[in-house]
C-alpha cells in the first residue's frame, strides 16, 4: 500500500453467534454497525461511507438495502460479492486513500444457520466442472490438499489436528465463541473421519451472526473514543485460472502474495506478535503458515506439533478461536479480534505486548488478501 494518507480502524462491533432466528441478514449487520459505531465514539451521520458483503446464499446484504435500514445516504458505497473481511478493508482503504470518503463504515451478516443456508453446492470459478466431479464443497478439496501434503513431506493427521486443539483453547477463552468445549488431540484422533482424512473439528461451522468495522484517515482516528490501528500494509493476488495451474490444491500463489506484502511493507514474520488465519478449514492455518514464511515448507506441521500456537506459545494463531471454533463470518471476526488485541482489549485471552498483528485470508483457491495491523505510528 502506498500514498501519504493514513488509514486506520477506528471502531469494531460483533454481534451474538450462532443461532439468532427471527433475524434478517440485513438487520444483524445494521445492529453490528452500531456496535462499531459505539466503539468509536461516532453515530451514523459521522460517516460518509458504506461497504457491505453481499451474502452467497442469498441477494442481501447490498448496501442500498443496508443503507436504508440504517437511515443513511453516505458519500460513498459499495458491496463486494465476496468481501470477507480483508477484501471489504482494502476496498475502504483505497476509497479513502482516493478522497471518495473519509469515514467508511463496513459490515456483514448472515442469518444462514437459522435459515438453513445449503453449503452443498460448488461455488466460484469453474463450480460446474467442479460439481461434475463431486466436489461440492470446500471440504472435499482441502482434504485433497492436505493428502498432497502428506504425500510431499509426510505431514501426519496428528500434526494437523494441533490447530482444531489450539484453537479451542484460544476459544475457550473467548465468550463470543459458540464452540467452548475442551477438545485436546485425543479426543481429535479418536474422532471420526468426516471428509477423509479430516474430522468435524477440521471444519467450520454454519452460524449466524454480524460484525462490523470504522475505518477511516489515520489524522481523524487519532481523536476518536478508541486507540486506533493503522492499516501498515495489505496486498492481494489472484489465482483464477484455477485447476490450470500444476499444483493448485497447494496454492503456491499464495506465496507470491507473501513475498509481495513483505517486499513493500518492510516487514518481516518475525515482527508479527499474532497472526489471523481466515480457516474455512484447518488445512489453510498448514499452508498459510508455510507460504507466509512462518514455517519452512513442509515443517508446518512440526510448528504446529510445537504449541507454538497455542495459548502461551511464540507464535499466537487464531487467538479468538477462529472459524473452527468461534464462528463462521468470513474473517470479519479475525480483523475484529486483532483489533481487540492491538488495544489490549482481549481479557484473558490477550496477546502481552502486542504491537503488530497479520491477517490472511482466501477465496479457497481463487484468490487472498493480507493485511498488517499495528498500533505504531
Amino acid at each position: 500500500m502506498s500514498g501519504s494518507r493514513g488509514v486506520a480502524i477506528a471502531g469494531v462491533g460483533a454481534t451474538a453467534q450462532g443461532e439468532l432466528p427471527g433475524r434478517s441478514a440485513n438487520g444483524i449487520a445494521v445492529e453490528a454497525i452500531e456496535l462499531a459505531l459505539a466503539d468509536a465514539g461516532l453515530t451514523k451521520h459521522d460517516v460518509d461511507g458504506l461497504i457491505t458483503c453481499r451474502n452467497l446464499q442469498a441477494h442481501v446484504g447490498i448496501d442500498e438495502q443496508i443503507g436504508e435500514l440504517l437511515g443513511v445516504s453516505p458519500r460513498y458505497g459499495a458491496t463486494l460479492d465476496y468481501g470477507t473481511g480483508n477484501f471489504s478493508l482494502h476496498l475502504a482503504a483505497m476509497a479513502i486513500r482516493s478522497g471518495l470518503a473519509e469515514t467508511i463504515v463496513l459490515a456483514y451478516g448472515t442469518n444462514q444457520r437459522s435459515a438453513k443456508a445449503d453449503f452443498g453446492i460448488a461455488v466460484g470459478g469453474g463450480a460446474e466442472m467442479a460439481a461434475a466431479n463431486g466436489v461440492v464443497h470446500v471440504a472435499g478439496r482441502a482434504a485433497l490438499a492436505f493428502r498432497r501434503h502428506q504425500f510431499q513431506y509426510g505431514t501426519t493427521e496428528e500434526q494437523l489436528g494441533w490447530v482444531s486443539v489450539a484453537q479451542r483453547e484460544w476459544a475457550q477463552r473467548n465468550p463470543l465463541a459458540i464452540f467452548r468445549k475442551p477438545l485436546t488431540i485425543e479426543d481429535y484422533l479418536a474422532s471420526e473421519p468426516f471428509v477423509a482424512p479430516l474430522r468435524r473439528a477440521d471444519l467450520t461451522m454454519i452460524s449466524d451472526g454480524g460484525a462490523a468495522m470504522v475505518v477511516t484517515t489515520a489524522e481523524r482516528a487519532r481523536d476518536l473514543a478508541k486507540r486506533p490501528v493503522n492499516v501498515a500494509a495489505m496486498a492481494q493476488r489472484t489465482a483464477f485460472r484455477a485447476d490450470h495451474d500444476a499444483e493448485s490444491l497447494s496454492r503456491p500463489w499464495l506465496g507470491k502474495l507473501a513475498e509481495e506484502l513483505w517486499s513493500k511493507s518492510g516487514y518481516r514474520p518475525e515482527d508479527v506478535g499474532a497472526l489471523y488465519i481466515q480457516d474455512a478449514t484447518s488445512v489453510w492455518v498448514l499452508q498459510m503458515l508455510e507460504w507466509y514464511g512462518f514455517a519452512p515448507l513442509g515443517q508446518g506441521g512440526e510448528l504446529l506439533a510445537s504449541g507454538a500456537t497455542r495459548p502461551g506459545g511464540s507464535l499466537p494463531v487464531n487467538t479468538n478461536g477462529g472459524q473452527l471454533s468461534e464462528a463462521y463470518m468470513w474473517g470479519w471476526l479475525h480483523l475484529v479480534e486483532a483489533v481487540r488485541q492491538l488495544r489490549g482489549e482481549a481479557g484473558e485471552r490477550q496477546v502481552p505486548g502486542l504491537e503488530v498483528a497479520l491477517d490472511v485470508s482466501s477465496h479457497d483457491f481463487l484468490k487472498g488478501a493480507a493485511s498488517i495491523l499495528t498500533t505504531r505510528s
